[in-house]
């Protein structure tokens, strides 16, 4: 019981500290949206963590370019999955005008304001997750979006899956960082290619 504890507080610190490092591109809302997000997509520890990744992350060992065109897809895949959970929301009831002096006390009622209340909950929050990912792919990937309308890789996904979008959902904060920082290192180095070239012109 005692080595398990120790097993659990090791892991819970390596994650804390990866958190720390690997957050700098995810706003803290993001990341609240996202937490809320899997507790309405949950799975079981069994399902999440069984080594099946709804993503691989082999491709990105690759150069540089490469990376950026498979993290496009990546993003453009995203974009279509949430689109779909959005699109598996059920669809809220028209509002009954009703008496106030003889105010609905069914059940029925109650309950599909509650369920109507939660769908656009969700649905306000998955929003918000695909807007911050095509906010990404429009301005950070917008080269590759051109390549990656022709090719269709990642058609094999799920998206029926309630395993496949939890997991989605739980993958994302790492992708979605590593889609950042890859931006960001192809912006330094043109930016340097072209001082260097300004550099040689002025020389």
């Amino acid at each position: 019981m005692k080595a398990a504890l120790n097993r659990a507080v090791v892991f819970l610190s390596v994650w804390l500290c990866v958190c720390q490092v690997r957050g700098l591109y995810i706003p803290q809302e993001m990341n609240r949206t996202l937490q809320n997000l899997r507790q309405h997509y949950k799975i079981s520890n069994q399902e999440l963590y069984n080594g099946k990744n709804v993503f691989s992350r082999e491709p990105l060992k690759g150069k540089i370019e490469s990376k950026m065109l498979f993290m496009g897809g990546v993003l453009e895949t995203y974009e279509k999955l949430i689109e779909h959970m959005l699109n598996q929301l059920p669809t809220p009831s028209p509002l009954i005008t009703q008496n106030k002096e003889k105010p609905s006390s069914s059940i029925t009622d109650i309950s599909r304001t509650s369920s109507d209340e939660t769908a656009g909950d969700i649905g306000s929050k998955l929003a918000y997750i695909l807007g911050k990912i095509q906010e990404l792919k429009k301005h950070r990937y917008q080269e590759q979006m051109k390549v990656l309308h022709g090719l269709q890789n990642l058609r094999h996904i799920k998206m029926d899956s309630p395993a496949v979008q939890s997991k989605a959902l739980f993958e994302l904060p790492w992708f979605f960082e590593e889609a950042s920082t890859l931006a960001d290192t192809v912006m330094r180095k043109r930016r340097r290619r072209q001082a260097r070239v300004k550099l040689h012109q002025r020389s």
